[in-house]
């Protein structure tokens, strides 16, 4: 009986795909592409409202909402908090039910940064900004570094061939600029813009960030978030971010999940936006792109150049004690205050203790992930230690 059934559910299927076609012209599998609704300062109906209007001038995918129940003629997968959205769409993204997802407050582990997209005021010209949340690496101007090629990777999957690259004029952007070009001198295909400026050079300034002279806009991800807010909301007054598409898919190696963030603050036209982002890197392969640009840049030493410019750092380590990790438990209490430099030590601190931890990034910066269950514990431990203040700074 469940066999029969089951052929019947294929069958219609079938002809529900057959029927789609026909009426779009579009044949072959469909891009699906998940929204997790629950998060957002505006509402779920602000959500389902952006992916009605994402489905009703979507070519190629369809949209499927992760949340409440809610009125709706769009596929719906139900989950009431949070945690349940998060679970429900790695979920469905593991088991190939959905291609992408755009969610909110999701936690991506150090070395995954996500690149956004803004349309840029000077010349209403698309740039990425790469990157906008997560930590690509501890240290500054590594995580510049792989920045840099993180962006690459979103603009050749977005169907940019042969994407320019500028460094934003922050602290570290001369050690940038030379790890790049070293690694183009190895071989590493990356096409290194010049300022609108009349001095040139690939280092931007603010007017190369209004007019959008490169494709991709390196900086360091805390900088990359403000310009997100700012390029998204300037037209409101900060509270309704109307204009751009988001800040981006998760990007890092071994990051197999095409997962892209909202902020909290997201209205109606940068979630449709997303969406529509989310599907053009399902179609452009993302994670293929992504493998052929970590072998390339591997190929031209990346991981030496990187070593290079982290080894005064691991010079200083090298006399610390090795400390094991205690047996891995569920991490969903999270812990912030702590400087980015010292995230990974914070953790070994804990892990001295018998208490498991994790890095990552949370809504306003570095966080560790503890069990629910010593919150408690972890906080009063990275007090004595000096990693967080007295009173804890919620997120």
């Amino acid at each position: 009986m469940s066999e029969n059934k089951a052929v019947k559910q294929m069958i219609g299927k079938v002809f529900n795909n057959i029927a789609d076609a026909i009426e779009t012209g579009e044949f072959g599998k469909k891009i699906r592409v998940g929204l997790t609704t629950l998060g957002s300062e505006h509402g779920v109906e602000n959500l389902v409202k952006a992916a009605q209007m994402a489905a009703k001038s979507s070519t190629g995918y369809q949209i499927v909402l992760i949340g409440p129940k809610v009125e709706s003629h769009l596929v719906q997968y139900e989950a009431n908090t949070e945690e349940e959205a998060h679970k429900k769409m790695e979920e469905l993204l593991d088991s190939g039910e959905i291609d992408g997802c755009v969610t909110m407050h999701y936690n991506f582990p150090i070395g995954v940064s996500t690149v956004g997209k803004v349309i840029t005021p000077g010349k209403g010209k698309e740039m990425f900004i790469a990157t906008t949340t997560g930590t690509s690496s501890p240290h500054r101007t590594e995580a510049m570094v792989k920045n840099a090629l993180y962006g690459i990777i979103a603009a050749k999957a977005n169907g940019i061939k042969n994407p320019t690259v500028g460094i934003l004029n922050v602290d570290g952007a001369r050690q940038v600029e030379k790890a790049l070009k070293e690694l183009k001198s190895n071989g590493y295909a990356i096409n290194l813009t010049e300022s609108m400026r009349s001095d040139g050079g690939c280092i931007m300034r603010g007017n190369d960030l209004l007019a959008g002279t490169p494709d991709i806009m390196v900086q360091d991800t805390l900088s990359g978030n403000v310009l997100m807010k700012v390029f998204s909301a300037f037209t409101t007054g900060g509270d309704y971010e109307s204009i751009g598409y988001g800040y981006g898919p998760g990007i890092g190696e071994g990051q197999e999940r095409t997962i892209l963030i909202l902020s909290r603050a997201s209205g109606v036209p940068v979630v449709a936006n997303a969406l529509q982002y989310a599907a053009e890197l399902v179609k452009g392969n993302l994670k293929e792109v992504a493998k052929e640009e970590f072998q390339a840049a591997k190929k031209a030493k990346l991981d030496e150049i990187l070593k290079s410019l982290t080894k005064d750092n691991k010079k200083a380590k090298e006399t610390e004690e090795e400390v094991t990790a205690p047996p891995k438990e569920v991490v969903t209490g999270s812990i912030s205050g702590i400087d980015i430099m010292d995230l990974e030590d914070a953790v070994k601190a804990l892990w001295k203790k018998g208490i498991y931890a994790e890095s990552g990034m949370g809504c306003t910066g570095p966080i560790l992930m503890v069990n629910e269950a010593k919150v408690n514990d972890a906080i009063a431990l990275l007090q004595e230690t000096g990693f967080v203040a007295k009173e804890k700074s919620d997120c």
